[in-house]
C-alpha cells in the first residue's frame, strides 16, 4: 500500500538550519542521505522531494467561472509543507516507522503526516 509522508516545517527552520555550524549541517542531511539509501534498499521508496518555499506557489481557483491565480504563501499558519517521502509498504505500521525517521521529528522540528494513497485503479 501507497502512504504519502508529508513533512512540515517551521517557516524559518531553513533560516535556521543555514545558521547551523557546517558539520551540524552535515549531519542532518546526512539522515536523510541514509534515510533514502535504506528506503531505496528495501524497494519502499517510490519518491522523495524536499519543496521550494511556499512563495514560489501558485494557487488556481475558480471565480464567478473564472480561474484566477494566488502567489504564496498560501497557509496562514506558521508552519508550510517542506517535502515528502511517497512510499510503498507492507502497512501502517511501516509507514509509520519510516515517518518516525523523518529529521525534523527526530529533531523536534517540525511535524509529519502520513496519509495513505487512494487506489483509483479500484475505482473502474
Amino acid at each position: 500500500m501507497k502512504y504519502l509522508i508529508l513533512i512540515h516545517q517551521n517557516r524559518g527552520a531553513r533560516e535556521q538550519f543555514a545558521s547551523f555550524p557546517p558539520e551540524v549541517q552535515a549531519a542532518g542531511m546526512q539522515a536523510y542521505y541514509d534515510l533514502n539509501a535504506e528506503l531505496a534498499g528495501t524497494g519502499e521508496l517510490v519518491s522523495a522531494e524536499a519543496l521550494a518555499d511556499d512563495s514560489t506557489g501558485t494557487v488556481l481557483s475558480l471565480r464567478s467561472g473564472t480561474v484566477v491565480t494566488s502567489d504564496g504563501p498560501f497557509a496562514e499558519s506558521k508552519e508550510m509543507l517542506a517535502g515528502f517521502y511517497l512510499v510503498d509498504v507492507a502497512s501502517l505500521d511501516r509507514a509509520l516507522e519510516i515517518a518516525a525517521k523523518i529529521p525534523e521529528v527526530q529533531a523536534g522540528a517540525g511535524d509529519v503526516e502520513v496519509r495513505a494513497v487512494m487506489d483509483t485503479a479500484a475505482m473502474a
